[in-house]
This record gives structure tokens, C-alpha cells and sequence, in this order.
């Protein structure tokens, strides 16, 4: 009898190619679980470490199966192929983890709107377009979850004032996290949704922030830690929530949080959306 607790639990993952993404299913694998890793890069990038390959390889080499698959979540077509080979694969999906997002912190005139609708067919269609496609095949799932990346529903001027296309774009996925767990719950399938209470050192940080703040971010393990414990919970029990990674965590005893930070000695820096 294994202890490993997502021993066999099949797992697809957006964006699981660098990040946090990459870091749940790392996470998950040393627990036996089967990792679609479902992203876009296939080939390496000039400047960005990671493709669906080296995922594989490293998910392989923590303990787990891994399926990589080439996929653009804006393309619906690509996304229904993806999780029917999942399904070939595995014979089920138990676990989504809508992680892929885009980002732009520009204020309106500055947004162009090719960038708005990238974020928008990322970050709420994608993830709408995800979820319909997998909860067919997770109806049957022993303790089905979904999580999405995305922030709790705070709705003050201040967190749209700045990035009003950005912020829209990831409530979006927070309002699927509302809906869905609501029309999912006589079916057991729990969708919360998960965001840090810090920055987290990702190429998203690196690019769109000085260096200073990805010196006083905290490590994507944290948030790969958090979502283990929500998929890990009863499914029926827990769902409909806004978790914050630390709070979550402190909830379920954990007290070193010092061994997940970028630079120790550094002050955090808060993340957004949150009060």
C-alpha cells in the first residue's frame, strides 16, 4: 500500500512548463501522480528556461508519469485534443490545475489591444475553456479538483485603477471559481481558487518587475506546497474558496516559511489584490 497520497491521480496542468506550473508538478510527481504538462513550449526559448520536455524528464525522475503536450489554451481544438489524449493515456482526469496566464500591468491607453485580448483568451477564456473540457472525465473521480491561479474577488478601485485589462481578465478566472463551484458541487468536483500572498519568483516577476522585487519574492514551491494541500483535501468539503498560499498553509501547520524565500535577509513584497 503506497502513502503517497495522488499515487496514480492524473493531473493536467497549464503552463506547466516554467513557474509554478513546472513546480506543481514537480510537487505532485513525488507523489506518484501522472502529469499532463500542457504548454506551449516545446522547443527551448533564447531567454526562458523550460520546455513541456524538460518537465517531462524532470517530473519522471521525482517518481511520477508524465505526458507532455503541445498546447495553445486559446485554441479550443488544441485543448479538446489534449485532454482526449490525457484520457487515452489514463483513462482519467481527477486534478485540473489552471495555472497558464498572461500578463500586462499597463494602464488603458497603454494596452494595445492585441495584449488585451491575449489576456483575455488566456486568463478567463482558457481557463473556462479547460475546465469544460476535463469536467466531463472528472465526474467519475474519486475527489475531483480544480484550482485556478487567480486572486480573491476584492472589488476596489485601487486593483483596477492601474491594470484595469489585467485585473478584469484574472477576476475572470476568479468568477469561474465563484460559478463553477457552485454548479459542480452535487457533483463532488471541488474549484477553489489559489494566489500568493507575496510575489513569487517567476520569469512573469523577472520581466515585468525591477529586480528588487524578485529579490523579495518567495519561491514557487510555496504556492506547489498550497495546492497539495487543497487537492488533498475532501472535495466535497473544499470548495468555492479564495486560499491564500501562506494562510493556507499556516492553517494546516505549517511554521517555517523562511526556507521559501528568494533571499531570506530581504523583506517580502505583498502581491496584488490582496488587502
Amino acid at each position: 500500500m503506497s502513502d503517497k497520497k495522488l499515487k496514480d491521480k492524473v493531473v493536467f496542468i497549464t503552463g506547466a512548463s516554467r513557474g509554478i506550473g513546472r513546480e506543481i508538478a514537480l510537487r505532485f510527481a513525488r507523489e506518484g501522480a501522472c502529469i499532463v504538462i500542457a504548454a506551449k513550449t516545446s522547443d527551448p526559448h533564447p531567454t526562458l528556461r523550460g520546455t513541456i520536455f524538460s518537465v517531462a524528464k524532470e517530473v519522471e525522475e521525482a517518481g511520477g508519469i508524465a505526458l507532455p503536450l503541445q498546447v495553445d489554451i486559446r485554441d479550443e481544438t488544441k485543448v479538446y485534443e489534449a485532454v482526449a489524449k490525457a484520457v487515452d493515456r489514463f483513462g482519467k482526469i481527477d486534478i485540473l490545475i489552471n495555472n497558464a496566464s498572461a500578463i500586462s500591468l499597463t494602464p488603458t491607453l497603454e494596452t494595445p489591444m492585441k495584449r488585451f485580448d491575449l489576456m483575455f483568451s488566456v486568463n478567463a477564456r482558457g481557463t473556462f475553456l479547460c475546465s469544460q473540457a476535463c469536467i466531463p472525465h472528472m465526474k467519475n473521480s474519486e475527489n475531483p479538483h480544480i484550482i485556478n491561479l487567480s486572486p480573491p474577488l476584492n472589488m476596489k478601485a485601487k486593483w483596477f485603477a492601474n491594470h484595469v485589462a489585467y485585473t478584469m481578465s484574472k477576476y475572470g478566472m476568479s468568477m469561474c471559481t465563484l460559478g463553477m463551484s457552485a454548479e459542480l458541487k452535487p457533483d463532488g468536483i471541488a474549484v477553489n481558487s489559489l494566489w500568493p500572498k507575496t510575489t513569487i519568483a517567476t520569469a512573469a516577476i523577472e520581466v515585468n518587475f525591477p529586480k528588487k522585487i524578485l529579490e523579495a519574492s518567495r519561491k514557487p514551491e510555496i504556492m506547489a506546497d498550497a495546492a497539495y494541500e487543497i487537492v488533498t483535501s475532501n472535495s466535497r468539503d473544499t470548495t468555492g474558496n479564495f486560499f491564500v498560499d501562506e494562510d493556507l498553509l499556516r492553517d494546516r501547520g505549517v511554521k517555517d516559511f523562511a526556507r521559501y524565500a528568494y533571499h531570506p535577509e530581504n523583506p517580502l513584497f505583498p502581491d496584488f489584490f490582496l488587502d
